[in-house]
Order: structure tokens, then C-alpha cells, then sequence
């Protein structure tokens, strides 16, 4: 088979992995070396359905002997079947590189003959890359569930970042949907790479190389299991206080097989998707906690309204917060101030109180925020008050002027959908 032939197999089968966005590797150049790959990461690009993609992302094969239900490659789909060898792999890196096609490399695969077997072509692709090509560019690869600590110890410091993806939210789940797949063969590599990342920053001298620099991620499918959004906000949560993960992932379900146990989606659930990245900043940059955004009578997030505002709807009692005199904790829990605003506020009222039209020139979006915050004492306008009812309202009338507004000419889609805004605020944070 051409090469060509088999880039075009294993790049669209590498599609539904998510995981793969790029930072925090300080990776330097070597001496007559090409690639580099900085402690801001490398560029990014955008497909269609506003996913980042900014790397070469492929499969070293898709010939998978795992029989997963909801997976494109298991073994008992009849698809066309492509497998690279290292070097095939190595040069189309190198390649697309000097080409100015990409910066970096996300490299997995499925399962050929065993965890092991997979391991050792991953580290050969990538050893060629590092050692005969001198590529010291960013490369990200996926480590295979059940392989030996050895193997990970040896791709560890080969590339910038790692992950394994749980995919499934429960054991219950993974039972089901894929039953060749052990638990413990998923944590306890995710833990052995956490620890290991830990033990390499105590040690950390010019003479050790760096394990994992860009450190660990994962990935959940979202909608192809019963688990409610509370369950997984909590397995997020847990990942990052114990594994210290840089960021969990989350892949709205794509029905590509057909079978009993899996649910007949016409669209995947996009918005619950988001809503979920939403939460997610709100655990890892706005001092959030699982159990304040949902509980066991509120398990799903709000569809018409971020989980920002849904809190503080819910906490009514908590609002409204003087803009002049709040903390940095208090200003990032106000609907639509985000982090940046936050730290424009605090930095511009040490000269100055600060009123409405001032938080307008600094920047700051007033439309969510207007109904939370007081300036000088003053709400934003003299006709209404703390009214739930009046907020509430007037938060979901904004809410659906938007879907309406970037969604129009989507027809296909219908008008819950995440807005163009709300997935630029999945990417900065600044919600």
C-alpha cells in the first residue's frame, strides 16, 4: 500500500481522539537540531467542528485486536486497514515539518498483537525522530493500556507529553462496551506516570533528562453511557487532585456502529460536551468544587445556561458583589468576569473607584455581569434589583438571542448548540 494511501486511512481514523492540544514543554533545541518546541506550546489551527488540531495527528495502525463497541477500529468492523512502520512515520514527520505543515506530533495507535508490541513501535517511531533525525519539536503520544513500566519509563523521556485515555466513566461502562479492557490496566499507568513526573521534578538536575514535561492527559466519551454529568465532573476532579493531569478531555459521542448496548444518537450531544469543558475551568481556574456545581438532585448541567450562571442563580443569596471592594475569588465567581477581567479590575481600581462605564472601557462584557454587581453601591440600572425571577429571564433570553444568532445558517443543528462565544471561553478560561 502507498504511503499516501495509508496516511489517508490513519489520520481520519486518529479524528476521534481529542486529546491532543499542546503546552507547557520547555523541550530546547539542540546544536544543528530542527524543531523547537517552547514553554508556550506550538501553533494551533481549527477544524470545522472547532476542535484543535494542531499537530500531525495519526495512528501507527488502526489493525486492532481489542473488539471495543463504540470504537471505528475494533477488530470486527470491516473498515480498511492501514499499519506504518517507525520509519514510514519518522519521514512524513520530518517532511511535514520542513514543509511548514506542522509543528509537532500526536502519535497514537490501536492495539497490534499486544500492549508491548504497540509500546516498542511507538518508541522506535519515535526514537528515529529524536536520535537519527535530531527533531527536538513537540511530540505527544499515547500510551497503550497493560504495557510494562519499562516501556513507559522509555517513552517518557522521549516526548513532551503522555496519555492514556479511560474513555469510559465507570467500571460498569467499561465492562460493556469494552470488555477487554481491565480497569487497573488504565490507572495504574496513569498513577505510575504521575508519580514518576513527581520523582523526576525532585531530581531534577542538568545531567537527568525530563520525563513527560508537558505532563498527562486523558479523555472521556461523552453520551455513549448512562453516567450523568455529575459522575463525570467527579472522576475529572479526582484526576486532577490525585494524578495532577494537565487537562482530562471530553469527546461528545459519535455514533459510527451500530449495536445494542450503545445509544442511537442522531447528532452528538455538542452542548452537553461544552457545557462540560465550562465546568472544567471552573474546577481548575475558579476555585470550584464538584459538589457546588451539581449534586444528586441537580446531576446534569443547566442546557440554556452555563454552569456559571446556574450557580449563581442557585446562590442568589450570595449576589450582588461590590466591583470596588471584592477579592480576586470573589470577582471570578461573577457571571461573564472572568480571569483576565478580574485581574483588569483589581489592577485599575487602585487608582480609581471604578463605575459601569468604567468596566465597559477596560473591556469587560457587561451582559451577564450587569445583574450580579454593584458599582459605587449602584446597579447597573435603577429598574430592577435582586430578582430572581427578573435575571433568570432576562440570562435566558440572552442565551437563546445567541444561539439564534451564530447558529442560523446551521440549520442541520438544532438551536441548543454551543455559541461561537461560549466555545472561545472553553479555550481562554475567561468565563
Amino acid at each position: 500500500m502507498e504511503i499516501t494511501d495509508k496516511l489517508k486511512i490513519l489520520s481520519d481514523s486518529a479524528k476521534y481522539d481529542v486529546s491532543c492540544s499542546s503546552s507547557g514543554s520547555n523541550r530546547k533545541n539542540k546544536n544543528n537540531g530542527i524543531g523547537n518546541s517552547d514553554i508556550s506550546g506550538i501553533c494551533h489551527t481549527w477544524g470545522a467542528d472547532g476542535r484543535c488540531i494542531s499537530l500531525l495527528k495519526v495512528l501507527l495502525s488502526n489493525n486492532c485486536i481489542y473488539d471495543c463497541k463504540y470504537c471505528i477500529n475494533k477488530v470486527t468492523n470491516s473498515i480498511k486497514r492501514a499499519t506504518f512502520t517507525p520509519q514510514e512515520v519518522a519521514d512524513i514527520t520530518i517532511n511535514f515539518y520542513k514543509r511548514n505543515y506542522i509543528e509537532g506530533l500526536f502519535l497514537s495507535s490501536a492495539v497490534i498483537k499486544s500492549p508491548n508490541y504497540t509500546m516498542e513501535l511507538l518508541i522506535q517511531t519515535i526514537s528515529i525522530l529524536r536520535n537519527e533525525y535530531n527533531f527536538n519539536g513537540y511530540i505527544h503520544c499515547k500510551t497503550i493500556p497493560g504495557c510494562s513500566k519499562e516501556l513507559i519509563d522509555i517513552l517518557g523521556i522521549l516526548v513532551d507529553r503522555l496519555s492514556i485515555n479511560i474513555e469510559l466513566p465507570s467500571y460498569n461502562s467499561l465492562k460493556l462496551l469494552a470488555p477487554q479492557k481491565q480497569k487497573h490496566e488504565i490507572l495504574e499507568p496513569m498513577s505510575y506516570i504521575s508519580n514518576t513526573i513527581k520523582q523526576n521534578e525532585l531530581e531534577k538536575n542538568k545531567f537527568k533528562p525530563n520525563f513527560v514535561p508537558a505532563g498527562q492527559t486523558t479523555q472521556l466519551i461523552i453520551g455513549a453511557t448512562p453516567e450523568t454529568d455529575l459522575k463525570i465532573l467527579k472522576l475529572s476532579e479526582n484526576l486532577y487532585q490525585k494524578l495532577n493531569l494537565k487537562r482530562v478531555y471530553y469527546s461528545a459521542y459519535i455514533s459510527v456502529n451500530q449495536d445494542t448496548n450503545l445509544p442511537t444518537l442522531e447528532t452528538p450531544p455538542l452542548l452537553r460536551e461544552n457545557r462540560l469543558y465550562q465546568a472544567d475551568w471552573l474546577l481548575r481556574y475558579y476555585g470550584f468544587k464538584t459538589s457546588e456545581l451539581l449534586d444528586e438532585t441537580h446531576p446534569n448541567f443547566n442546557h440554556i445556561l452555563d454552569p456559571k450562571c446556574d450557580w449563581a442563580l442557585r446562590n442568589i443569596d450570595k449576589f450582588p458583589v461590590e466591583i470596588n471592594s471584592a477579592d480576586y475569588f470573589t470577582l471570578i465567581r461573577i457571571p461573564g468576569i472572568g480571569i483576565i477581567s478580574a485581574k483588569k479590575i483589581l489592577k485599575t481600581r487602585r487608582e480609581f473607584l471604578l463605575d459601569f462605564d468604567s468596566l465597559k472601557k477596560l473591556g469587560i462584557s457587561l451582559k451577564k455581569a450587569q445583574y450580579f454587581i454593584t458599582c459605587k453601591g449602584k446597579y447597573f440600572t435603577n429598574s430592577y434589583n435582586i430578582n430572581l425571577n427578573f435575571i433568570e429571564t432576562n440570562l435566558i433570553s440572552l442565551e437563546r438571542s445567541s444561539f439564534t444568532t451564530n447558529f442560523k445558517q446551521l440549520s442541520i443543528f438544532d438551536n441548543l448548540l454551543p455559541t461561537k462565544e461560549d466555545r472561545i471561553k472553553c479555550l481562554t478560561g475567561n468565563i
